[in-house]
């Protein structure tokens, strides 16, 4: 009976030990995971304005809004990420891209071949939170 209690001890104190091993870099794992969503977001993101800013010089402003609002989908996304990682400077940097990216849909509803210079204004702004993601 003894045996048999030592041996159940034995096993409880192993199962302990392999859940603290297994557990101990899960946190690693998921915060690498949420970096690597927030960056797909805002290299999608910035792909989306730069596309943008093509179809504006081109002059083909429908595209040009369809891209802009799928960059505005995608750095929402980050948005989110960037929030729920505690970064709030980087996250108010991309509500200022943001923001440009409405004014530049704006004024390409308008036919203006400004809205190309916000445009890069924003993509410059994802490109800055870009390399503050990369540094982390």
């Amino acid at each position: 009976m003894k045996r048999l209690l030592g041996v159940g001890a034995a096993l409880l104190v192993a199962l302990g030990a392999g859940w603290a091993w297994g557990a101990s870099g899960k946190a690693d794992v998921n915060r690498a995971l949420q970096t690597a969503e927030l960056r797909e977001s805002l290299l999608e993101g910035r792909a989306a304005v730069l596309d943008a800013r093509l179809d504006i010089y081109s002059v083909n402003f429908g595209n040009a809004s369809r891209h802009l609002e799928a960059a505005r989908s995608a750095l929402r996304a980050a948005d989110a990420r960037l929030n729920g990682l505690g970064r709030r400077e980087d996250a108010k940097r991309l509500e200022s891209a943001l923001t440009r990216i409405d004014e530049a849909q704006r004024m390409a509803g308008q036919l203006n071949q400004d809205a190309n210079a916000i445009a890069a204004q924003a993509a410059a702004t994802v490109n800055e939170v870009l390399g503050s993601t990369a540094t982390r």
